[in-house]
């Protein structure tokens, strides 16, 4: 199981919105077989195993990190294939919580004779698909939030001026995260200062996958001439019915497409937009600033996990932008806290992952 896992791992961002998959087949203590699901439309991970394994694969055991799907979808059921082929036992590391699944993959197995046991590696199974996992069960995108700051908290100086926060090595690791990721949002108001590109450029070249660029703007701030507007990637402008006519029709002509969403105090409603972009298969969505829509988003609990970097530097200034802004906690037990943490270099920056805790009584599907 565990080269499935590595195997399914190493095809992270390749998959969606298709769940990432590894498998590994053995007989007689020898791998015959294993693979990895491919990019839509290609085959899943078992698929590509059973054909590396050939005739071999009678009377082998499969190792595969999710159910096997009983239903035809892009591709026919592999518990199907897995039946044909002969195989004897499968052991999963974790159930398929799409609802079109519900353990049928599972049944349909062991209603053929296949020895099914479920469980092993299930804890790093989902934490491999946690996008997808939310995806099926709750109809939103997986939601990553990401900022780069000071000892000190603060993402930019007093003058706004934001480069470089953080050094080359964790730059890079930002455009390899941008490849892993389905859609990357900031609001308006860093187009405006920033004039970014938001694309993923590892290595300093154009990905050949580039995630959809999605900018909140509730107030019609975008200029035609930004930088986000062009280049590989499509952009999705995210606005209010009362945004001006003529700078929508700015927009579109640059080839962006622009969308009403309802509004929540005079903002875009950032939960139909993540119905939204869950609806168009975005698994994944990073949220990468600036301050003030990272600050919506962690008041409205929407954020999953979160990637903070800290750089060894003090800005120091009152006026100087926050990481985070927003309603943000008014005692100290109200902060939020972050769960199963890890802490490691880039350089000379600290990246601190973790995954938010909210109150049992706040409400997050909604």
């Amino acid at each position: 199981m565990r080269r499935a896992l590595e195997l399914a791992r190493a095809a992270l961002g390749t998959t969606s919105p298709n769940p990432t998959v590894g498998a590994v087949i053995v007989r007689d203590g020898e791998i015959v077989g294993e693979g990895a699901t491919q990019p839509p439309p290609g085959p899943h991970a078992e698929v590509v195993a059973l054909k590396q394994a050939g005739k071999r694969a009678r009377g082998a055991t499969m190792y595969v990190t999710l159910e096997p799907c009983p239903h035809q979808g892009r591709t026919p059921p592999c518990a199907d294939a897995i039946i044909e082929a002969g195989i004897a036992e499968v052991r999963y590391a974790m159930a398929d919580p799409d609802p079109l699944v519900d353990g049928g993959g599972h049944r349909k197995l062991e209603e053929a004779g296949v020895r099914v046991h479920a469980g092993e590696g299930e804890a790093e199974a989902r934490r491999i698909n946690e996008a997808f996992i939310k995806h099926r069960a709750r109809g939103l995108s997986f939601v990553i939030a990401k900022f780069a700051a000071s000892l000190d908290g603060r993402i930019a100086a007093a003058s706004g001026d934001s480069r470089w926060v953080s050094g080359p090595e964790t730059r890079e690791w930002s455009h390899g995260l941008r490849t892993r990721i389905d859609a990357i949002l900031v609001g308006s108001s860093t187009i405006v200062v920033d004039d970014p590109l938001l694309t993923a450029r590892p290595g300093g070249r154009d990905a050949e996958r580039q995630p959809l660029r999605v900018v909140v703007d509730s107030r019609g701030r975008t200029p035609p001439m930004a930088r986000v507007l062009s280049g590989p990637a499509r952009t999705l402008i995210a606005t209010l019915e009362s945004a001006p006519e003529h700078w929508r029709a700015a927009l579109r002509a640059t080839g962006a497409e622009v969308l009403s969403f309802p509004e929540d105090g005079e903002h875009v409603d950032l939960t139909a937009l993540l119905r939204e972009l869950a609806e168009r298969d975005v698994l994944s969505l990073l949220v990468e600033g600036g301050g003030v829509i990272l600050g919506a988003f962690f008041d409205r609990g929407l954020v999953d996990k979160l990637h903070a970097v800290i750089a060894p530097m003090i800005i120091g200034a009152e006026d100087a932008p926050p990481a985070v802004a927003g309603r943000g906690a008014y005692r100290m037990a109200d902060a939020l806290r972050l769960r199963d943490i890890t802490v490691e270099r880039l350089g000379e920056d600290l990246l601190v992952t973790g995954y938010p805790t909210y109150p049992e009584s706040s409400d997050r599907s909604t």
